[in-house]
């Protein structure tokens, strides 16, 4: 069941997600380097190919392992007041931007936030939004960054397509974690490396391997870039709706 298109079927899904322990091993220099970019610049940020099961379990340990109580995740900000009555114990109620099937939005995330704040305070924070017509790439990354510096607090893991999250410019233009690292330049980046498996981005698609399951995932450095590797990945349970027009994969889905 990799995607629903019913509120009843959604929620469903989000309470027979399954909030498990996925245990990271941590390498000494890789914690050395998140802990680094939490101390002096608050944030750490998280790239993710969207649309897998294990991404919330992931951003699970990592606030748990890191003793983080900020998330700010790469979802419509128009959803906040959906979302903050849910964690406060209502059903999960209808609004047109929780369908578009692009694997941002997953019942484990959903899961996994009720989970968090149960635990404990979290300051969740949803900084994708509207932008003027038009508006490049760039520009959108720019607004998102624009919300992140505005309305996160120390302590925070940020959580974006891979895309969105290098420290440095690509061809794409100038992403969100530049300009970010540009106003906190110790700030950095964790890239999810997925080995192998499945995920749901506007459709079910494959990596190019078929997964190692039953191996932990891990956290390295890597010639300075901090790698997560999990090495199997499974399709998420996206909630995605029937579109006038053919549905594309969301572009974060394309590269690693």
């Amino acid at each position: 069941m990799p995607s629903v298109a019913s509120l009843a079927e959604f929620r469903r899904a989000v309470s027979g997600f399954r909030v498990t322990d996925l245990p990271v091993a941590i390498e000494p220099a890789a914690r050395a380097a998140v802990q680094r970019s939490v101390d002096e610049s608050g944030l750490l940020l998280l790239g993710e190919i969207h649309g897998v099961a294990e991404n919330p379990l992931l951003i699970r340990a990592l606030l748990a392992e890191l003793g983080l109580s900020g998330l700010a995740l790469e979802w419509p900000a128009e959803l906040a007041p959906v979302v903050s009555a849910f964690l406060a114990g209502q059903p999960l109620a209808e609004h047109w931007l929780l369908w578009p099937g692009d694997g941002r939005i997953t019942a484990g995330h959903l899961a996994v936030l009720r989970d968090r704040a149960a635990a404990g305070p979290l300051r969740l924070t949803l900084f994708d939004g509207p932008i003027r017509a038009g508006a490049s790439w760039s520009e959108r990354d720019a607004a998102m960054a624009a919300r992140v510096l505005a309305g996160t607090g120390p302590g925070t893991l940020v959580v974006a397509g891979n895309a969105h999250t290098p420290v440095r410019p690509t061809e794409l233009g100038v992403p969100m974690g530049t300009l970010l690292a540009q106003r906190r330049p110790a700030v950095a980046e964790i890239r999810i490396r997925y080995a192998g498996g499945g995920y749901y981005n506007a459709g079910p698609r494959r990596f190019g391997a078929p997964g190692r399951p039953g191996r932990a995932p891990e956290l390295s450095l890597r010639d300075g870039r901090l790698i997560l590797e999990l090495p199997s990945a499974t399709e998420a349970v996206v909630p995605q709706r029937p579109l006038d027009f053919p549905a594309a994969p969301h572009p974060d889905a394309a590269g690693q």
